[in-house]
């Protein structure tokens, strides 16, 4: 079936693969030329990614580099398997894996340590999404503890930037100037107005943050924090045969079993914030439903587990990530979905208006003009991803408590975890939350702190806590599914 064929109200047509739907540009879906231009210029944020590593691993900037095109090439399976989203970082976690892999020393045993955690991350997605356990697993934790992890994730971000040695201290007039318009243009109620009344406004809100790092290569010159680019013409040159010899198994072997068994708690820690993520992703097709009743969204989390959890797992053979491999790059998605909702002449399908800027991001990792003109400031596109992530994951933290008991709770195991880490911040936060609600460890309580106030990803009066249980929509009858 052609992607022209797809019946009012029904599935863009797939050819099934077990859990999979197999879609192919052209022929599964349109190609959706403005996401893919959008994407060629958006690449920028994934290069963000090589000041990570360049910094935490001591990785040459050609090597890191290739894990960011290995990286964007697995982007394309979400689109490609039936995953209908905008793929990303774990952004929140990022400085929890960081202040984790620090713990060890600099060279082969840190390049261990990430390749375990890595796996083990991979390995438990891909088993919670094959069994269909993903929304079970953090369903049973206290909310006080949930809020608690998330919190904490969002603190990690600001600290990260913000400490001795962080970014801010290279950059503190560019990062300035860019959080100060990067929180205006998305946060701000006064923008959001501009938007609702101006085409204008709304288009160039569309770019999400765009805007503002074509800003940064102007201002960090200007105030001296950065050199002007020095534009280079032809493809980029990334160093595989580096990365694959020096920081990866193939040259140094697999970690030892220890390494495996310390990544856990950090592992449990990353989850629980990337599965915000998984909801985040949900609520946002559900609300573009109402705007497009002629395509069928089906949104699996079991799927997208298996998709996000196998990326991890092969990554951290391949090209081992600090920036990770994540369900979701929520500014981006927003973007896509925005346009979606205009209808189906602005786009026909959501799978072409994904997987097109996916193709278009990676067209532009491999053109040099691209990577020469954002090289001098990806400091300043890292600090800003973690700080816009460390105000969004502080909110949804916060709105996971139940109780102002819970918020307690939550900010002291925030606190540890930000600052000593995952193992440290379990063991207090689940020691607190058996001192003080005991027999009702797992429920916790419900005093109406946020009954009026909550509103999380989901409806009206739903928090993400809420909002655990999700359920894959039906795929329709077998000899439906077989006609796709």
């Amino acid at each position: 079936m052609s992607y022209r064929d797809r019946t009012d109200g029904g599935v863009q047509p797939y050819w099934p693969l077990g859990m999979f739907q197999v879609r192919l540009p052209f022929v599964h879906y349109r190609f959706e030329w403005p996401d893919y231009l959008q994407g060629l210029l958006m690449c920028a944020v994934d290069l963000a990614a090589i000041a990570l590593m360049t910094e935490l691993l001591g990785m040459p900037f050609e090597a890191a580099l290739a894990v960011v095109i290995l990286n964007g090439v697995l982007y394309l399976a979400h689109h490609l398997l039936g995953d209908p989203v905008v793929p990303g970082w774990i952004t929140p976690a990022i400085p929890l894996l960081i202040a984790y892999v620090a713990t060890f020393e600099e060279g082969e045993q840190r390049v261990f340590a990430l390749i375990a955690f890595q796996l083990t991350l991979g390995v438990f997605a891909v088993a919670l999404g094959v069994t269909g356990l993903a929304t079970k697993v953090v369903r049973i934790l206290p909310p006080a503890l949930k809020a608690g992890i998330v919190m904490g994730a969002g603190l990690a971000a600001v600290i990260t930037v913000f400490d001795d040695g962080g970014r801010f201290h290279t950059f503190p007039f560019t990062i300035s100037i860019a959080v100060g318009l990067a929180f205006y243009l998305l946060f701000s109620r006064h923008f959001a107005n501009l938007k609702a009344t101006s085409r204008f406004w709304r288009r160039f809100g569309n770019l999400g943050i765009f805007p503002i790092i074509a800003l940064a290569i102007v201002i960090a010159p200007l105030f001296d924090e950065a050199p002007w680019p020095q534009i280079e013409w032809g493809l980029s040159n990334p160093d595989f045969g580096t990365l694959w010899s020096q920081y990866t198994v193939f040259g140094l072997g697999f970690p030892p079993l220890s390494m495996f068994l310390t990544a856990i708690p950090t592992v449990l820690a990353t989850y629980i914030v990337l599965f915000g993520d998984v909801l985040q992703a949900r609520a946002l097709l559900d609300e573009a439903d109402e705007s497009r009743p002629d395509e069928k969204v089906i949104y699996d989390p079991s799927r997208a587990h298996a998709i996000f959890g196998g990326r991890n797992a092969v990554m951290s053979i391949i090209g081992p990530d600090v920036a990770m491999c994540g369900p979701l790059w929520a500014a981006m998605h927003v973007v896509i979905v925005e346009r979606y909702k205009d209808g189906k002449a602005a786009m026909h399908s959501i799978f072409g208006g994904s997987g097109s800027f996916r193709w278009g991001t990676n067209t532009g990792l491999l053109l040099m003009p691209v990577v020469t003109l954002v090289e001098p400031i990806l400091g300043v596109a890292l600090a800003l991803t973690l700080l816009i992530q460390g105000y969004v994951s502080v909110r949804i933290g916060i709105m996971e408590a139940r109780s102002q008991r819970d918020l307690g709770i939550a900010g002291v195991t925030g606190a540890v975890l930000a600052t000593q880490g995952a193992t440290w911040a379990f063991a207090v936060g689940i020691a607190l939350c058996l001192l003080v609600y005991g027999r009702d460890f797992f429920s916790g309580e419900d005093d109406g702190t946020f009954a009026e106030t909550a509103t999380g990803s989901g409806s009206a009066g739903e928090t993400p806590a809420q909002k655990t249980d999700i359920e894959p929509e039906d795929p329709g009858t077998p000899e439906e599914r077989n006609t796709r």
